[in-house]
């Protein structure tokens, strides 16, 4: 996708962007307090956050860190703020393109910072967008698998930008905080799930929520064109 494809992407309803999944009120794992922090650094309460304009959000693969960027932006848009989602992957090479067609946001999230790593022309795009954005403004919340001290960046200024920023730490979920993603998200799609069957699937497939999520969404299909309940030996016929 281009800079002005995913533009246009950013001007769609949030409704048709993204998941009803991907909501504070979904997520599992944060703190209060962290969560607390996001919301209102979402909405633009600066009092709660003590005018906190940028947020960096580290966590290793699979603990939430793209679902916590998605709900900020919708948070952000309920509030009636421009907000823009920025999968940094899909613009890894060309970051700069692809930052100059978010001027108009009111707060961006970039999410996957660790795929601009290491490409010095990105991470200088990064820069100066940060930059730019600060005296404008606007806020910015980066994610990435690691702090910024911990990150292999080629530009000392960056890195320095990136640790002014307020943090969130995610922790990888244990299975009872996993079971708990299954059974909300299942829940919001009207079906039954029960613990023998969370427990059979938590033992035999990739833990990480992203699959977990997309697994669910597999399962919603067979088990209505099926006609059945999502058990255990539905379970096994399914997957194997």
């Amino acid at each position: 996708m281009n800079a002005r494809g995913i533009d246009a992407a950013a001007q769609l309803p949030l409704t048709l962007r993204f998941s009803p999944d991907q909501r504070f009120e979904t997520f599992v794992g944060a703190s209060d307090g962290a969560l607390a922090l996001l919301r209102a650094f979402a909405r633009g309460e600066t009092e709660a956050t003590a005018a906190v304009s940028t947020v960096f959000l580290a966590g290793a693969h699979g603990t939430g860190k793209t679902h916590l960027a998605l709900a900020v932006c919708a948070e952000a848009d309920a509030a009636g703020a421009r907000a823009a989602y920025v999968p940094l992957a899909a613009a890894r090479g060309r970051v700069r393109d692809a930052l100059e067609a978010y001027e108009h946001a009111d707060l961006i999230a970039l999410d996957g910072l660790d795929a601009a790593v290491g490409a010095r022309d990105d991470e200088i795009a990064l820069f100066d967008a940060h930059n730019r954005w600060r005296d404008a403004g606007r806020r910015v919340l980066y994610t990435a698998t690691a702090t910024p001290d911990a990150l292999p960046l080629t530009l000392p200024d960056l890195r320095s930008r990136l640790s002014q920023c307020a943090r969130v730490a995610l922790d990888v979920l244990d299975d009872a905080g996993r079971a708990e993603v299954l059974r909300l998200r299942a829940q919001r799609r009207g079906l039954q799930l029960e613990t023998p069957a969370i427990d059979w699937l938590l033992k035999r497939v990739d833990r990480d929520l992203g699959s977990l999520t997309a697994l669910l969404d597999r399962l919603d299909r067979e088990s209505l064109a099926a006609q059945r309940r999502i058990t255990v030996p539905f379970l096994r016929q399914v997957l194997g």
